[in-house]
């Protein structure tokens, strides 16, 4: 007999995964067949933004629905998504309700949920301290990060098991931190980091229930008790970062001191305490999550895909010799890069870009009310059956010849709003696992059920179980 949550919500989604001798289908959520009305929707969409798809949907096409008064507008082809990304951006350059509430108490007014004036303002700043020109400096930096790692990994018990997800979030954290903020971040602060905003997404909900009932902007979150504490861990290690450079204390060289020499000279920018402590943690936040999470799908798909996993290994062998792979050496890793093109494809890190319109408009057919809500779902796009050749696998190869068709491959956003460390987290990305991948084989643990789950950024459900094997 169904549960009460079944009756309400349905039952939780098959998670497909299918191995051949020389293809991979990694674990996504079958298609939802079955009906519901809008009540069971919202429920289905709090618990996971992925379970509620059609198989419909991952088609090149608009769609439009009426939940609860509130017009709702799928998006899912190129043209439309550069129509709103791009040529119409103003119009549409304001993130959700949902997702300005849900991070409004993590980061304040960050460049990632800021829109109009302050957007404009600070957007020049933070894209110039992370231009691609900065990369080979901050290059070193990833490096040396990795390459304690693999020593750390090195003097592991055999067979011993680590959480995926944790290790590659301890490693990103610290690359982030040497760079952002010019010091080391160490292992105790960067579990307060990683724990802090981990227990901050699990407690988010992924619906924001007053903009159904009426409210334009939403409603704030309920800063519960556990809630807060979780953005206490992570304030507490940023916010002494930031204090220490006010104080002189801080690097030169930091994305950090850059910021505050810039209010220095430019008093009118208005980056008090507050507003430096919100870009550093909206760099910090958007920094080593993204990437982290990459990785750790980058692990997964090459556990279980040894033909790309010995490609990787021959590349890097035939560019890098026996020699720790470098950040000079990114550009001649083709095949690495792919994979990680490729990783970005099947789990883009933020795979919901959700805008409120400002105005009216009119999106193919579709006439768009003031204040709806436009969906970009790179989880669709770049699933698409109408773009991609066997959408659902793994295959690094489609990224080796001809690039994607413009605004059908979208992992990093596109148009004005397009993540401004773009080059520094494919850089960091296609360089960590480069080195990592050099001294060993990563496996998931035998038996682990994958589950894609989609909160803020999407993760493995639970982490990824995996143990490291010297080569």
């Amino acid at each position: 007999m169904a549960s009460l949550r079944e009756r309400l919500i349905g039952p939780a989604p098959v998670i497909v995964e299918e191995h051949g001798p020389d293809s991979f289908v990694p674990a996504h959520p079958a298609f939802f067949a079955t009906k519901r009305n809008h009540l069971q929707l919202v429920l289905q969409a709090r618990q996971d933004f992925l379970w509620i798809w059609r198989r419909n949907d991952y088609r090149n096409r608009y769609h439009q629905m009426n939940v609860f008064g509130r017009q709702l507008v799928i998006v899912n082809h190129p043209e439309g998504v550069k129509y709103v990304m791009a040529t119409r951006h103003e119009n549409f350059e304001r993130k959700s309700p949902q997702m300005r509430r849900a991070l409004e108490y993590l980061l304040g007014d960050g460049l990632f949920i800021s829109d109009g004036s302050t957007w404009r303002q600070r957007r020049p700043l933070v894209a110039d301290i992370v231009h691609k020109n900065r990369v080979p400096t901050f290059g070193r930096v990833m490096e040396e990060v990795a390459g304690e790692m693999a020593t750390r990994w090195a003097t592991l018990p055999e067979g011993r098991e680590l959480n995926g997800l944790v290790e590659m979030a301890a490693l990103t954290a610290e690359i982030i931190s040497r760079t952002v903020f010019g010091n080391d971040l160490g292992e105790a602060n960067a579990h307060e980091v990683i724990d802090g905003f981990s227990g901050y997404q699990n407690l988010i909900d992924s619906i924001n229930i007053g903009y159904f009932l009426g409210f334009d902007e939403g409603l704030p979150v309920w800063r519960s008790r556990k809630l807060t504490h979780s953005v206490r861990r992570v304030h507490k290690v940023i916010d002494k970062v930031v204090d220490d450079h006010l104080a002189g204390r801080g690097d030169n060289n930091s994305m950090v001191e850059l910021l505050v020499r810039r209010q220095q000279r430019n008093p009118e920018l208005g980056l008090d305490r507050d507003a430096l402590r919100n870009e550093a943690a909206t760099i910090f936040m958007a920094g080593h999550e993204t990437t982290a999470a990459t990785l750790t799908w980058a692990w997964y798909l090459l556990s279980n895909s040894p033909w790309a996993e010995r490609a990787v290994h021959d590349e890097i062998a035939r560019v890098c010799g026996d020699r720790r792979p470098s950040v000079d050496d990114v550009p001649a890793l083709d095949y690495c890069r792919a994979v990680i093109e490729e990783t970005l494809r099947l789990y883009p890190p933020v795979p919901i870009l959700a805008r409120q319109a400002k105005e009216a408009d009119r999106i193919a057919d579709i006439d768009v009310k003031p204040a709806a809500i436009v969906m970009v779902v790179p989880w669709l796009l770049h699933r698409s059956v109408d773009l991609w050749e066997q959408p659902n696998n793994f295959r690094p190869e489609r990224f080796l010849g001809q690039r994607p068709v413009p605004y059908g491959y979208i992992p990093f956003a596109i148009g004005p709003r397009i993540c401004p460390g773009l080059n520094f987290g494919l850089t960091e990305s296609i360089l960590c696992l480069a080195i990592l991948a050099q001294k060993f084989r990563v496996r998931v643990v035998p038996g682990t059920k994958v589950e894609p789950r989609c909160r803020l950024t999407l993760r493995p459900r639970g982490g990824l179980p995996i143990t490291v094997t010297p080569r």
